[in-house]
């Protein structure tokens, strides 16, 4: 049982450890600069986003492709600028993240 108990818990931390690398990746390619997890700033709140996408089979595409490319419209009149330096797998990472925000 104490085996079970551990593997679940190590399990449970690996299973974890992305959402934190992706938090430490918006960081780190300054997407927190206009961007918050529960409120708006420049940007809307990531929640807000989660919740526009949420059940959109072609979310993460679309917002990985904004986070490189950016875009204007969605949120208002303030543009979303390009982030030239997020290559398409960090894109991905982020955009997945910010769908899991809840």
């Amino acid at each position: 049982m104490k085996v079970f108990v551990a593997a679940a818990v190590a399990a449970g931390l690996l299973s974890a450890a992305p959402a934190f690398a992706s938090a430490d990746l918006a960081k780190a390619k300054n997407c927190l600069a206009c961007h918050a997890v529960d409120k708006k700033l420049v940007g809307p709140a990531y929640q807000e986003v989660a919740k526009k996408y949420a059940g959109d089979a072609g979310a993460v595409a679309k917002l990985a492709e904004k986070i490189q490319k950016g875009g204007s419209g969605v949120w208002g009149t303030m543009p979303m600028p390009a982030n030239p330096q997020v290559n398409a797998e960090e894109a991905k990472t982020l955009a997945t993240w910010v769908l899991s925000q809840k």
